[in-house]
């Protein structure tokens, strides 16, 4: 967490990913709008998101599965279901 690799916002969503707090702050579904209308702006004038997209994609597993009221801090969740490993036990 050190030098450039040192991010507040990091520091305080890791907790939250491991300590499993995902209380709303900003929710998944708020993210997912933002997300899709940004795809779709960039669509229309021929611009690829590539990082963009895979976020949407995590975020739309969340919402398949329950959690788009929860805080994005969430989104590990996902990634947890993909790689069949929970990071911290709840």
């Amino acid at each position: 967490m050190g030098g450039f690799a040192s991010s507040r916002i990091l520091e305080v969503h890791g907790e939250r990913m491991i300590k499993r707090t995902f209380d709303p702050g900003f929710r998944i579904g708020l993210h997912q709008k933002d997300l899709n209308l940004a795809l779709a702006g960039a669509k229309a004038i021929g611009v690829a998101l590539p990082q963009t997209a895979g976020a949407a994609q995590l975020m739309g597993a969340c919402a398949a599965n329950g959690w788009d009221q929860l805080d994005h801090s969430a989104l590990v969740k996902a990634l947890e279901l993909l790689a069949a490993h929970e990071i911290a036990k709840g």
